[in-house]
């Protein structure tokens, strides 16, 4: 991704004060180098000091945020939101305040990342059972994320060293999955990975590979007839403006077809084990889970709370250092697609005067 001549702020939400996360925030820290991202943690003070006490000579220092300061090398920056009371950030044992304190964090770090005060959000893990416990009624992040934004067309999409991918449908049963399947839905995952790969990873035209829904996509309609009847026509309006979509591939190959004739720069599966088990199978401590078409950049660690292992500090943090590290560079390759874009309509205007 291109460079840029400032170095992207990125806000992350705590998540639940008595899971993993203000442990691989702070690990994740140390993996982040000083020019890769300046890092402001919206969460508790007492719960991050708590975390980094455990992990005592190899957590950075916390420093109280304050707007426009330079990152230094060895802290982490945090806004606190109120105070917790330490049984309710006490790892491993979630509570109804706990799970409200993480929802006012991710409310706070979204309102900055939609202003412009900071860069891009990295949303550190909640627990959905605990959040609705607390009153607060959305099956996850992005949900919660869309309804603030008002963004109506939205999808997952989950990325590692080797694989992007995106989601039509993500959280239902298999037998739903046909009746799902839309043209529109399709076609509006295909489109909406194809911008994120363009403004957001500096792909000037990325080559996107669509999967088909029944084994050997169908292999024209002797097991189904999803191809032919939605995926090939959202492939096709896709084509209409100028995306370089493909498929449907047969699923089963689909991952191990690299090269000049078959490589991709993203894949759009139809449900969630279809993409995800050759992702996790790939990229499991790498993995980064992005929410495309939202009007700011987010992304979170492909981990949960993981309350069997808080507080005992052998929670991997590389998969939370890659959602900041990509966080960062979405945002850098944005800001410099956007130059490009401004320089291309001010050349444009410019030879429209001369010709005038």
């Amino acid at each position: 991704m291109a460079p840029a001549s400032r170095t992207p702020l990125v806000a992350i939400s705590m998540g639940d004060p008595a899971g993993i996360g203000a442990e691989v925030i702070l690990k994740a820290a140390r993996m982040i180098g000083q020019a890769e991202a300046r890092l402001l943690v919206i969460g508790d003070r007492d719960a991050m000091e708590a975390a980094a006490g455990r992990l005592g000579a190899d957590a950075p220092r916390l420093r109280a945020w304050r707007e426009g300061q330079r990152r230094a090398s060895d802290s982490v920056d945090v806004l606190a939101l109120g105070k917790l009371k330490p049984s309710e950030y006490a790892p491993g044992n979630p509570s109804i305040e706990g799970a409200d304190a993480a929802y006012r964090y991710i409310i706070e770090a979204a309102r900055m990342a939609m202003s412009g005060q900071a860069d891009a959000l990295v949303t550190a893990p909640i627990n959905k059972e605990w959040l609705n416990r607390a009153g607060h009624h959305f099956p996850g992040h992005s949900e919660l994320l869309a309804q603030m934004s008002r963004t109506r067309r939205w999808r997952m999409m989950f990325a590692g060293g080797q694989m992007k991918l995106a989601l039509v449908t993500v959280h239902m049963g298999l037998r739903q999955v046909s009746e799902a399947l839309t043209r529109d839905g399709i076609y509006q995952t295909i489109s909406l990975l194809a911008e994120h790969l363009c403004k957001q990873s500096g792909i000037v035209r990325p080559r996107i590979t669509v999967l088909g829904f029944n084994p050997h996509a169908g292999e024209n309609g002797l097991f189904g007839d999803e191809e032919t009847r939605v995926i090939e026509p959202a492939i096709r309006r896709a084509r209409k403006i100028g995306i370089d979509a493909r498929g449907p591939v047969a699923p089963d190959t689909a991952f191990i077809r690299q090269g000049a004739e078959f490589g991709f720069d993203g894949a759009v599966a139809m449900y969630h084990d279809q993409g995800l088990i050759a992702l996790k199978t790939l990229e499991f401590d790498r993995a980064v889970n992005i929410t495309l078409g939202l009007p700011f950049i987010r992304t979170s660690p492909d981990h949960g709370t993981a309350y069997d292992i808080a507080g005992r500090g052998i929670a991997n943090a590389a998969s939370m250092a890659a959602a900041i590290k990509y966080a960062a560079d979405a945002a850098r390759a944005r800001d410099h697609t956007a130059r490009r874009e401004k320089v291309a309509m001010l050349r444009k205007r410019s030879l429209a005067g001369q010709t005038g």
